[in-house]
């Protein structure tokens, strides 16, 4: 029994604040997940359909049922411009459930990509369209249009819940979903942590040693590391 409402559209659904995803873009995901405590990562099988495929923007969630993309072509009338379709399945499923067809449909809404825990095909025209895309899977198997899932409900991707309009970050390191409500607050938190980083980059590659710069020899000498000339 699924734990989702099926044959559901809902039309209105509040997206995170745009300057907080604009300044969220500005991000790695795993700067992102560090400075919001570690959450909110999809799983690692997720990857980029084409080397150097990065995306950042709303998420409008499709869940759609194995083997049939039909809820994709109901997901397009609701997207606008600097959204991301997240897609997942009502079980695990692999099939190729994208393509460029869709993909120049999606574009032409304002759609920036596509989150799908399941299959795509078509990948070569996805790299030329630049289209960036992130799956489960790569699959030439196509879908049929016969059973009904939802748009804008809350689902689970890869691991990771959801909700329509929080924010969607994914890069080679993988996806990460930010919670609209905590948008500018995680979006800060990353700021003030590559700047962080971009201090310890300096140190490090001047010579100093992480031994040093994070006080851990006293530690590793009362753990009792020796050292033997």
């Amino acid at each position: 029994m699924s734990m989702y409402q099926l044959g559901i559209v809902k039309r209105n659904i509040v997206r995170a604040d745009r300057a907080a995803v604009e300044k969220l873009s500005r991000f790695g995901v795993a700067t992102i997940h560090e400075a919001m405590g570690r959450v909110g990562l999809m799983k690692n099988y997720m990857k980029p359909v084409y080397t150097g495929a990065h995306v950042c923007g709303t998420a409008v969630t499709v869940l759609l049922q194995p083997g049939d993309n039909w809820m994709m072509h109901v997901a397009a009338e609701q997207l606008q411009a600097g959204d991301v379709v997240v897609a997942a399945c009502t079980s695990d499923n692999e099939d190729g459930f994208f393509g460029d067809l869709l993909a120049t449909s999606f574009r032409a809404r304002g759609a920036l990509g596509l989150i799908i825990d399941g299959g795509v095909r078509d990948v070569k025209d996805l790299a030329e369209m630049d289209f960036p895309v992130f799956s489960r899977a790569i699959n030439a198997k196509g879908t049929i249009k016969a059973t009904l899932g939802s748009v804008n409900i809350p689902v689970v991707c890869a691991g990771a819940v959801v909700n329509p309009g929080d924010v969607v970050i994914a890069d080679a390191d993988g996806v990460v979903v930010v919670p609209a409500a905590m948008a500018q607050k995680v979006a800060d938190a990353a700021e003030a942590r590559e700047a962080n980083e971009t201090e310890k980059r300096a140190k490090l590659a001047a010579g100093v040693l992480g031994l040093d710069m994070y006080n851990m020899r006293e530690p590793l000498a009362k753990a009792g590391l020796k050292y033997i000339d």
